[in-house]
């Protein structure tokens, strides 16, 4: 039986230049740090390798049993600023190396 893919990747347009991005993370406890952390999501460049994740604060917390945030609920606009924000942090997305991360504020900026 062929296995669905979990985290289904977008285009999107910023600036011009094709990007791709998925949700990472989504909105989670963490026992690390004992606190509420808010999505992720995982950009790159549709000609780049290097991928910059992009940690959004978190958000009220979701009830117990709720179902988990699709892909369709985050607005492209967000997507858009939080890409452009990653960028002006200093996100190279055609070069190589590590994955960077990068915290936004709730508008992705």
């Amino acid at each position: 039986m062929a296995r669905t893919k979990q985290n289904p990747e977008f285009e999107i347009q910023v600036d011009g230049d094709p990007y791709v991005w998925r949700i990472q993370r989504q909105p989670q406890w963490s026992s690390d740090a004992a606190e509420w952390r808010g999505m992720a999501i995982a950009v790159r460049h549709q000609e780049g390798q290097r991928e910059a994740v992009v940690e959004f604060p978190p958000g009220p917390q979701r009830k117990y049993g709720a179902p988990q945030l699709q892909p369709s609920q985050i607005a492209p606009e967000l997507v858009a600023r939080a890409i452009a924000s990653a960028i002006e942090a200093g996100w190279e997305p055609l070069s190589r190396g590590k994955t960077v991360a990068i915290v936004v504020d709730a508008t992705g900026g």
